[in-house]
């Protein structure tokens, strides 16, 4: 069984491919045979993803349907060209199946998303934390983990920011 690969360019023009999102195992349970052709023991390979980044990745030949187990975890958006762009969203462990037309497995992946931690000061204050991006000045910023204070005054003062800019370039736009 091959495994999805991180990658840098592309090869296959054309190719299409159906994405299926699923929030629990359950929905698994009718592919449990197609899934029980794996070898067993062998580890899936992973790809590793920061919160808020994305990563692209091949999927394998005749790949026609991505599984993401917890869509919560990660998302992925399918390419034409054989590759997927996978998202960190929340932290965590999650699998990415590949599946062929006829529902055989090709690879199975685990997709860890981690949290970022180049030039990000935490704070601790008692019970709260609050997260810092230090670019090079220190400005408050929404991270997972983040007191619910902090965290929505961070991540209301960056909602209000891209409002402002998207109605700055739609005004531009309209001239």
């Amino acid at each position: 069984m091959s495994a999805v690969t991180p990658v840098s360019g592309s090869h296959r023009a054309g190719f299409r491919v159906a994405v299926v999102l699923l929030a629990s195992g359950l929905v698994l349970g009718c592919g449990a045979s197609r899934a029980a052709a794996a070898p067993q023991g062998a580890a899936p390979d992973t790809v590793v993803v920061m919160v808020d980044h994305a990563k692209v990745v091949r999927l394998p030949e005749k790949a026609q349907t991505v599984i993401v187990g917890n869509p919560g975890i990660a998302d992925v958006s399918v390419q034409k060209n054989g590759v997927m762009v996978v998202t960190g969203k929340s932290f965590g462990v999650t699998n990415l199946i590949a599946l062929d037309a006829n529902g055989a497995l090709l690879a199975e992946s685990l997709v860890r998303v981690g949290a970022a931690s180049d030039s990000v000061v935490t704070v601790q204050r008692g019970l709260d934390r609050e997260s810092y991006s230090c670019t090079p000045s220190c400005q408050p910023t929404a991270r997972l983990g983040d007191a619910q204070r902090f965290f929505g005054e961070a991540s209301g003062q960056a909602t209000s920011r891209s409002t402002a800019a998207a109605a700055v370039a739609s005004a531009g736009a309209a001239r």
